[in-house]
């Protein structure tokens, strides 16, 4: 269990510091009202340092934060503008360019809340149907007065049911959940 509360940890620790310039992306996104063009970029940077032979060479510690920045621009290319370059080499200054997925998740909530969307994991035990998806996403939509994107999964594990996710909202009407809990009602 220890483990699971210091991951928790290093997440809020992570979104801390990243916080912060997710925040300023955001606000410049919101002048310029273009949402969709930072997302993109802030996606394609995320992904660019996540990748296991970059974050080889970022690691590298006789690369210089200035060299650390001019790797990633130069993969990035055109691809990205003058002020997406710019805030690579702010990063690469204040040794944040690690910080870019959790920037580009952050921007990404502080964009769906301004947009009024609300993003909803589904994971069910059997594909759902179109309309099964139409009538989940309604029932959130009326709970959470927002609109809501769902992205579904499928994991057999759990049986039957399905466990919904939404923001801070947490469904588990899964079959595993509902035998545990009959577990525990028998065993008490």
């Amino acid at each position: 269990m220890a483990d699971a509360s210091n991951n928790d940890d290093t997440l809020n620790g992570e979104a801390a510091l990243a916080r912060p310039y997710a925040r300023a992306i955001f606000e410049l996104a919101r002048a310029a009202g273009d949402y969709r063009s930072w997302a993109e970029s802030l996606a394609l940077l995320a992904v660019v340092v996540s990748d296991d032979a970059m974050r080889n060479l970022l690691d590298n510690p006789r690369l210089t934060r200035n060299d650390a920045a001019q790797l990633v621009i130069r993969v990035c290319a055109e691809d990205i503008g003058e002020a997406e370059k710019n805030l690579v080499v702010m990063l690469a200054e204040n040794d944040r360019l690690a910080q870019l997925p959790m920037i580009a998740a952050l921007y990404n909530d502080f964009r769906d809340e301004a947009e009024g969307l609300v993003e909803a994991e589904v994971i069910s035990a059997q594909p759902l149907s179109e309309a099964q998806k139409s009538a989940i996403a309604e029932v959130l939509k009326q709970r959470l007065g927002r609109d809501i994107q769902l992205n579904c999964s499928v994991n057999e594990d759990l049986v039957g049911g399905a466990v919904i996710r939404a923001g801070d909202l947490v469904i588990d009407g899964s079959a595993v959940e509902h035998l545990r809990q009959l577990h525990s009602a028998l065993v008490h």
